[in-house]
């Protein structure tokens, strides 16, 4: 997943730099080329102390790499409802929801956050998207609403079981906040949006902030006894025992929302039957494969290997038989679980809960499992 740490200086003078990135080397991070930045993979205390202080404190990740925008206007709303199977128009001021750009094909171009903050709809995307993400919304529906970029803006994500406990003691009310709602708040006298969310499984929050105000808040949250920072190495096994899927391994612009098992992100009003069925792109097939999933030939499942050997990214998956049934697109051994975890597409006839499958590692098979997923239970503040 992250290029060697010698790629770094051979490419050094191409990647972009985050607002935080004299705080990283002052911090000792290892440096990785990513999304076409200079981001940290690790800080000396190492990728499983990383991991296992956001499952047990709070970590802070920088994450200002990945793309924010807002879009402007009356129809904002049922404007970007067009692009994905989400329900928009109906959701609340002051909550957020998880969506999907899709293509012609159902093919998802990215997967995002949306929050109706009432005067506009932020958005957040993925980093190595961001760029064709704000061309593509611009171009389909820029005529409807202003797009607005927002480069200016950084990202930081406070994560772990103790981040409200960190960061409420800066901000008063955020306490308050449930799992995917937000608001705007001066932290550190910083001027901050944020949010409870972020990708880790664990309570916490994601905090947008000008730019110029990064290092200032990264400081001031790292000097709270409960938080250290965390690096893109922890960010990526938290996440996946999260059983969330990561833009590029697990879902991409040949995979549906219904192959990926994303079907919980496409509310009623927008299938077959609901007020306001389809209307996105590729609503034909994907509304087709939710209304029949004997039509997939693939889908998107958790697995455990039974014996402790880490199954990596692209690794063939094979029937009891030895016959070819799908590939692994992310794996590694769970820290929490202390277990190789992963995910991948299957044939749907193997996809039960307990079914076995072998994976080929170095030309030899390794017994997995497919498994309910999050492989380590969600604990989001829901109220």
């Amino acid at each position: 997943m992250f290029a060697p740490e010698n790629a770094l200086s051979a490419i050094a003078p191409e990647l972009l730099k985050t607002p935080l990135y004299d705080l990283h080397l002052e911090l000792g991070a290892r440096m990785v080329p990513f999304a076409g930045y200079a981001m940290p993979v690790q800080y000396p205390a190492g990728l499983m102390a990383e991991h296992h202080h956001t499952r047990s404190a709070a970590g802070l990740f920088d994450v200002s790499h990945m793309g924010q925008l807002c879009l402007v206007g009356s129809d904002a709303a049922a404007a970007l409802e067009s692009l994905i199977p989400v329900d928009v128009i109906d959701l609340p001021a002051g909550k957020q929801r998880y969506g999907l750009l899709l293509n012609e094909d159902g093919g998802i171009i990215d997967d995002l956050m949306f929050f109706n903050r009432g005067e506009d709809i932020f958005i957040i995307v993925n980093g190595a998207c961001k760029a064709g993400d704000i061309a593509h919304i611009q171009q389909k529906i820029g005529t409807r609403c202003e797009v607005i970029p927002m480069p200016d803006m950084a990202l930081l994500a406070l994560q772990g079981p103790q981040a409200v406990t960190a960061l409420s003691r800066m901000a008063p009310g955020v306490e308050k906040l449930v799992f995917m709602t937000g608001g705007r708040f001066t932290v550190a006298g910083c001027d901050c949006f944020l949010t409870r969310s972020g990708y880790t499984g664990e309570d916490g929050f994601e905090i947008s902030v000008p730019a110029a105000q990064a290092d200032t808040l990264a400081r001031a949250l790292l000097a709270q006894p409960e938080v250290k920072p965390v690096g893109l190495g922890a960010r990526n096994s938290l996440r996946l025992e999260a059983g969330l899927c990561l833009y590029g391994n697990d879902i991409d612009t040949t995979t549906t929302p219904v192959e990926a098992s994303l079907n919980w992100a496409i509310q009623k009003v927008r299938r077959a039957g609901g007020a306001r069925a389809g209307g996105f792109p590729g609503a034909n097939k994907v509304l087709a494969q939710l209304a029949d999933p004997a039509v997939l030939t693939r889908k998107r499942v958790g697995l455990v290997a039974l014996e402790r050997i880490p199954v990596r990214d692209h690794t063939p998956l094979q029937d009891t038989n030895g016959s070819p049934i799908g590939e692994v697109t992310s794996g590694l051994l769970g820290p929490s679980i202390d277990k190789p975890v992963a995910m991948g597409y299957i044939k749907p006839e193997f996809a039960a809960i307990g079914t076995r499958v072998n994976a080929i590692v170095r030309g030899k098979p390794v017994p997995m499992e497919v498994s309910a997923m999050p492989f380590v239970p969600n604990r989001y503040f829901r109220g």
